[in-house]
């Protein structure tokens, strides 16, 4: 099967996009891995696949594939680069789409600039919304990492604030994201028995009321240079402990670049606002 395809990337994270309006595709497990690879493939952090709408009320269907080939509820810096896909391929001309996701519904402005305004939902923080083995929702959790170390097993006990955003996600705050222990812990916590379906990790050090910087350990890609959902995760963990302003605008800093996030708070959407960006477009034999 040869296959079109388009690159693109949010603040770094990048994306494969598969038109799959004008022509059908249906990929295994196999293929996204090939896809995703950067040696033997094209590269990315995840393959989003574009598909005719099949629930009402929505304009296309958002599909999401991580680089090991499993699907993924929700992707912020995706949603970006689809709103623009699809506006570039003359797929739609509307400003504003309505999206269906695994993860639920997402809404994409295409703002004058070339910005892209994303509602990302409502978090849940109900364990079983997570999902997450917990007696009840709280702002911080205690997670205990059986950590291997030479000849034995150490135990680490770290604070972690959980919410669903589309995806699970664990948010840590840390003194400084440069020296945070991203590659130790984070598979780690993402494959942690209290999360069934695994989680995205963020570390987030707060620098202000306004303003934070954020490394994520994605589930099922690893760390990558942006994470649109998991920066909307962290907001939303910090506004819930007095570290952020709750409805103010927050800047998040990530290794790609910056993002704008606010929430109002519980029962209130998060928006995300930031670039999708171009690359290149090919085709592959799979």
């Amino acid at each position: 099967m040869r296959l079109e395809f388009t690159k693109m990337h949010g603040l770094g994270n990048d994306f494969v996009l598969i038109d799959a309006v004008r022509k059908p595709v249906t990929l295994s497990p196999g293929q996204i891995r090939r896809l995703a690879h950067r040696h033997f493939g094209v590269g990315c952090d995840q393959v989003l696949v574009v598909e005719p709408a099949v629930r009402e009320g929505t304009d296309f269907r958002y599909r999401i594939f991580n680089a090991d080939g499993g699907e993924a509820g929700a992707c912020g810096n995706g949603a970006r680069c689809f709103a623009r896909f699809v506006h570039a391929r003359g797929l739609s001309d509307k400003r504003t789409l309505v999206l269906d996701t695994l993860g639920g519904l997402v809404r994409t402005t295409l703002l004058p600039d070339g910005q892209v305004e994303v509602d990302m939902g409502v978090p849940r923080f109900e364990p079983a919304e997570i999902p997450f083995h917990a007696p009840a929702a709280a702002t911080t959790h205690i997670l205990e990492i059986v950590v291997p170390a030479a000849g034995q097993a150490d135990i680490e006990r770290v604070e972690i604030s959980a919410l669903a955003l589309g995806n699970p996600h664990a948010v840590l705050i840390v003194d400084d994201v440069e020296t945070a222990p991203v590659a130790r812990l984070g598979p780690l916590i993402e494959g942690h028995e209290r999360f069934p379906q695994g989680v995205n990790v963020g570390f987030l050090q707060v620098v202000d009321p306004g303003r934070g910087r954020l490394r994520v350990h994605e589930r099922g890609s690893g760390e990558t240079l942006a994470c649109g959902s998991g920066a909307c995760a962290a907001v939303v963990a910090g506004v819930r402990r007095g570290l952020f302003r709750r409805g103010a605008p927050v800047t998040i800093a990530l290794r790609g670049g910056e993002l704008r996030i606010t929430w109002p708070g519980e029962g209130h959407s998060v928006m995300m606002t930031g670039p999708a960006t171009f690359v290149f477009e090919g085709n592959i034999e799979l």
